[in-house]
């Protein structure tokens, strides 16, 4: 499973993708996740887009670019310190794609 986090400038980003990298890992998850900025969705494939909720008013470019499953972060994403609440929104992201059209989903804090 490849998971992009999208930032502004990729900076708040990295430290997203590295937490969920580790909580998925102690999952017992095979995910691959990276950072990026908008301009670097369409040149990723990933299966899922995770975006910084700065860029919550992006979200229809973001989509058109992604062609997959989008999900905003919430505000707080990053007092996530040990990204097990940024797994639960990339699982429930991606449960909600499988079994439904809408592959839009938001992060709930």
């Amino acid at each position: 499973m490849k998971i992009l986090v999208v930032c502004g400038a990729g900076a708040s980003s990295t430290f997203v993708a590295q937490r969920l990298r580790r909580a998925a890992a102690g999952a017992g998850l095979d995910w691959d996740t990276s950072a990026g900025t908008e301009q670097t969705i369409s040149a990723s494939f990933a299966d899922l887009v995770l975006v910084g909720p700065h860029l919550a008013d992006h979200l229809s470019a973001i989509h058109a670019a992604a062609h997959c499953p989008v999900a905003v972060l919430p505000d707080d994403v990053f007092t996530d310190r040990e990204g097990t609440r940024t797994l639960t929104i990339a699982q429930n992201a991606l449960s909600h794609a499988s079994h439904n059209s809408t592959s839009t989903a938001k992060g709930t804090s």
